[in-house]
């Protein structure tokens, strides 16, 4: 569960349980008969207007849930139609602190109407405030602020390839970086290089080089690459794969790779931009075992949702590799997107969300695991990152049940937002 989650009370499990057994229940009816969804089917002659329209003028690169929003509030959103649900995938976790959190939003509002832009020609009155404090709450030396997460995932392997020329004395254009299995970070090209889903890098080649890939959560296959090649200048990994499917590794895995990586003289990146800033149960993914990242990427949350801002840090030894006018971006760091982030940061700190998210999380996990369904293979997550895995029946994936499920609700009830990768349904 992302976002807005992070902030519920102890009502929302009871909400999800009931939906849960629903969509458990809508599964076995439509296992009965064959199901043929189109990402556009709407609930209501009005919604499919607007579905209608962006499927006329919009590129077809998603296949969204029939329902189109309009307006949302903390853990709450509400589509065209007045019908309220409760959000439980909230932007893949880019509104952790909620819906149009008062305090992000006042943030913002409060800046446009100051300066929005100076491009990094300039310095700007705000910027330096946002270093400091983000610097200061994860414990690095500097940051390097961008834009997206694929685009601070991008920044992050730029960083370790050029401190392993500049430091680490890998010859030249011989830098290699390791990926796990099953990642998910963007659709960059750079990001589908890494790719190990046909969906993602089908058709788009050639691939970046210097790209390898091990199966996630074996240490094992780690060490093997590491003692066979010494230009690996970094691992990054995902603590926990959110796009998989919540998939959590095995206790000591990433302690682990953090260890033979030292060992090997060779960087580890987490990707926190779905996993960090809460969703967890900790502010930090990395934190479950102890683990403070070479280099930390983060993103979504890290503005509450009200505008794009990602970062990376890192100590001066790896960020200081970059020089001057060698990387950059118009928007990254921008006077908006730095007192958004602070604000977005102070949320998330004063109103204790990753306790919430440890407390709720696993109540719900609880209760999700004593459902009595024959279609329910397994309850898995940390915090409110959670995943159901669910049987396939007749030929009937949790894609179509829970596009079926979000299709029949009718009137003025509360219901909740899901997103699923063919049998993992996220409740993330």
């Amino acid at each position: 569960m992302s976002s807005a989650l992070l902030r519920f009370g102890p009502g929302a499990p009871q909400q999800l349980l009931s939906l849960a057994r629903q969509a458990c229940g809508g599964l076995r009816a439509l296992s009965e008969v064959a199901v043929d969804h189109h990402a556009g089917e709407a609930s209501s002659s009005l919604q499919q207007q607007y579905i209608d329209r962006e499927n006329r003028y919009g590129a077809h690169n998603y296949a969204p849930l029939p329902v189109v929003l309009s307006r949302g509030e903390g853990v709450y959103a509400w589509d065209v139609d007045n019908k309220r649900y409760l959000d439980f995938l909230s932007a893949y976790g880019a509104v952790n602190q909620g819906h149009s959190h008062p305090k992000i939003t006042q943030a913002l509002l409060e800046q446009l109407s100051i300066i929005t832009l100076t491009s990094r020609a300039f310095y700007n009155d705000v910027l330096g405030e946002y270093e400091e404090y983000i610097t200061k709450l994860f414990g690095y030396d500097k940051v390097l602020p961008m834009n997206t997460g694929v685009e601070a995932g991008e920044t992050a392997i730029k960083l370790a390839r050029r401190w392993g020329y500049d430091v680490k004395g890998v010859p030249k254009n011989e830098a290699v970086v390791l990926f796990a299995e099953h990642n998910f970070w963007g659709r960059t090209l750079a990001a589908i290089s890494s790719s190990t889903d046909p969906e993602s890098y089908g058709g788009f080649g050639p691939y970046m080089p210097g790209f390898e890939i091990i199966p996630y959560n074996d240490l094992g296959a780690l060490e093997q690459k590491l003692k066979a090649n010494p230009n690996i200048v970094a691992f990054m990994v995902e603590p926990i794969q959110g796009e998989a499917g919540i998939v959590v590794p095995d206790a000591g895995y990433l302690s682990g790779a953090a260890k033979l990586l030292h060992q090997h003289n060779a960087l580890l990146i987490a990707d926190e931009v779905q996993s960090g800033l809460g969703r967890t149960g900790r502010v930090l993914a990395c934190e479950h075992e102890g683990v403070r990242p070479d280099l930390l990427v983060l993103g979504k949350a890290l503005s509450g949702g009200v505008y794009p801002v990602s970062a990376v840090l890192a100590d001066d030894e790896i960020m200081l590799s970059i020089g001057r006018g060698q990387h950059g971006s118009t928007y990254g760091g921008n006077p908006v997107a730095a007192r958004v982030a602070v604000a977005a940061l102070k949320v998330l700190v004063e109103e204790r969300l990753a306790e919430n998210s440890d407390k709720q999380g696993k109540l719900l996990r609880s209760q999700l695991q004593a459902i009595q369904s024959s279609r329910i293979a397994e309850v898995r997550g940390k915090g409110l990152f959670i995943a159901l895995v669910i049987k396939p029946q007749g030929g009937v994936t949790a894609w179509e049940g829970t596009h079926e499920v979000a299709a029949a609700r009718k009137g003025p009830i509360t219901a909740f937002l899901i997103s699923s990768e063919q049998n993992v349904v996220r409740v993330a």
